[in-house]
């Protein structure tokens, strides 16, 4: 629409902005009114009408099979545009038109702001299936009719209210009208079903709304007035009302076709089984966190008793051996620490990293090795999170234990690649497979590099015996190591962005 507005049309973005809440607004409308909405603008040298936003009724037939956004008219074609352009007001005279061997009535509402017509809405029934209207039907229309009339004075729809139309009740879910007095003229069938369920054993009809929801809502302190107001239809509001057995969302929409409130419209939507559903996921997320933090707590109790026990060994060796135990416990008990204050199990993974280096570079002593790390590695899963930073704190201390001397300097780098490359599954459309992202890590020092005749497949130290299988049967991904350019040593890990390897 902002295109169409733009390039044929020279109405300012505040006029703009005014069509935009319109058309946010206006499934409404044609859902009251069984009917197809086209928005005409004139063209800024008002030679023609160019369609700039097109709505279908969920309640009824549609008008028009073709998509009209984008036509054009020429100025006299269609007469009652250009009545209800120059007169401003709602036009209903005139034959039904035939389109298609269907019978369609075609009306014009001015669409006003300011006192000035922006355009002409061009509502159009299908008369197809013209029966007898039923008391819900006569309401809608009534309804309908109402609404036109404020979009004709520029009193509809209303600036301050911000409604999220994907989440808003619709007219399908449950419609109430209600007198100038708050009282219920009618209820949908839905609309009763849901005040069912908070908790009413009569009839709506004849009483007042707003007293009624304000009765059957749970009592918390003072008598929540506000309530019994939005309820009552006074002003252009959205809440959502529990009882002892269900919640309903309202929105009340004040009806002034004439300028003086004659009454309002009440949408509603049971909504109890959803906040019941949200509730339970709630209930979940906060049993996992729990168990991430409790986790992550009993780790780091693990990592202190090991410590405790390692300050307590004579021989240098047991020691050093539980020294290493200690930082690999501390390696995972970070990643449930991250996961413990997520909603999901995902992690941002850079945190996690910069957190490894800085706990494994604290084995240099005097900080002569520093750490530091180039890249992102992203969002990972859990499954993905734990055994990869076993895997950098692994690499990070072979580093730092073999690639340099006692009291040497030096520096410990961590590169992270995301990539995309085709997929191995051959697809019978193109001959080849879905592309699959991939996290491309080194870890790089510049120390006294690899020995001689150094095979990384076949090293038989526990931590690059620990590092293969983890790349390799968890990570579903490659492990080397070479010479790096500086004359220290680089590991090579790729491995899958996404999910971890099936196991067999």
């Amino acid at each position: 629409m902002n295109d169409l507005v733009h390039q044929h049309t020279d109405l300012s973005e505040s006029d703009l902005e005014w069509l935009h809440l319109l058309v946010s607004e206006w499934q409404l409308l044609s859902d009251l009114s069984f009917a197809d909405l086209v928005l005409w603008v004139p063209t800024s040298d008002g030679t023609r009408y160019v369609s700039v936003a097109q709505m279908r009724p969920n309640t009824g037939p549609t008008s028009y099979q073709d998509d009209m956004v984008g036509h054009m008219v020429p100025r006299g074609r269609r007469p009652m545009l250009d009545t209800a352009l120059d007169e401003g007001r709602i036009v209903r005279e005139g034959d039904p038109e035939w389109r298609e061997e269907v019978p369609v009535r075609v009306e014009s509402i001015p669409v006003r702001r300011e006192g000035r017509v922006l355009g002409v809405i061009a509502r159009n029934t299908n008369l197809l299936t013209v029966r007898t209207p039923s008391r819900l039907e006569l309401t809608y229309l009534q309804s309908a009719s109402d609404l036109a009339q404020m979009i004709a004075a520029g009193a509809f729809p209303y600036p301050a209210e911000q409604t999220d139309m994907d989440v808003s009740p619709r007219v399908g879910d449950g419609l109430i009208r209600l007198d100038a007095d708050g009282v219920v003229q009618y209820a949908s069938p839905n609309a009763l079903s849901a005040y069912h369920r908070l908790g009413l054993a009569s009839d709506l009809v004849g009483h007042h709304l707003g007293d009624t929801t304000a009765e059957l809502a749970p009592a918390r302190g003072p008598v929540d007035e506000g309530l019994a107001k939005l309820a009552s239809g006074w002003a252009p509001r959205q809440t959502e009302v529990e009882g002892a057995g269900g919640v309903i969302q309202l929105r009340a929409i004040p009806l002034k076709p004439r300028g003086t409130r004659i009454g309002s419209l009440v949408l509603l939507r049971d909504v109890t089984e959803l906040r019941r559903r949200e509730r339970e996921l709630m209930t979940k997320d906060a049993t996992i966190r729990e168990i991430h933090h409790r986790v992550k707590n009993n780790l780091q109790t693990v990592a202190a008793l090991l410590r405790l026990q390692a300050r307590r060994m004579d021989d240098d060796r047991a020691r050093s051996a539980l020294e290493e135990a200690v930082r690999r416990v501390g390696s995972i008990a970070i990643v449930h620490e991250t996961l413990s204050q997520n909603l999901d199990e995902r992690v941002e993974f850079d945190d996690i990293a910069d957190r490894v280096l800085a706990m494994v570079a604290e084995l240099s002593p005097g900080g002569r090795v520093v750490g530091r790390r180039v890249g992102h590695f992203g969002i990972l899963t859990a499954e993905t999170a734990t055994p990869l930073s076993m895997v950098l704190t692994e690499l990070l201390q072979n580093a730092l234990e073999h690639g340099f001397r006692p009291g040497e300097s030096g520096a410990v780098e961590i590169g992270a690649v995301r990539s995309r490359v085709p997929g191995r599954d051959i697809s019978p459309r193109d001959g080849r497979g879905p592309s699959q992202e991939r996290l491309l890590i080194t870890v790089t020092d510049d120390g006294r590099g690899l020995p001689e005749e150094f095979d990384p497949q076949r090293a038989g130290n526990l931590g690059l015996q620990i590092v293969r299988t983890l790349v390799v049967g968890e990570l579903g991904g490659t492990f080397d190591m070479r010479r790096a350019e500086s004359g220290g040593t680089q590991a090579l890990l790729d491995i899958p962005a996404g999910a971890t390897k099936q196991k067999q």
